[in-house]
């Protein structure tokens, strides 16, 4: 079984197990978190799809971590007119395992 799980414009195809890294979510290590927006759940023979999500479906998920993304740098620049800024930027995130996909 996979479900399709939107989270900050993004979407992610989990499985029981599974971890991934999403946006960042107000919620300490440890703790368990339940996501409502899925769009799709994939059982062994059919699919579910959600008009925009799949009615009585959430995602149970431990919060494992918090951490930022590798930086990148951002550098504006303009041609002959000594204008150069550079910038860098590192994208807080939450690591976080599936623990399970209810269907109610």
């Amino acid at each position: 079984m996979y479900a399709i799980l939107k989270n900050g414009g993004k979407q992610y195809r989990v499985c029981e197990g599974d971890v991934i890294f999403l946006e960042k979510i107000q919620a300490q290590p440890g703790e368990t978190v339940s996501f409502n927006e899925v769009l799709a759940v994939g059982l062994e023979d059919k699919l579910m799809l959600g008009k925009p999500y799949v009615e009585n479906a959430s995602i149970t998920a431990r919060i494992v971590d918090h951490g930022k993304a590798k930086k990148v740098i951002v550098f504006k620049y303009k041609a002959k007119k000594n204008y150069r800024r550079k910038q860098g930027h590192r994208q807080p995130f939450t690591k976080v395992a599936i623990e399970k996909i209810n269907l109610a």
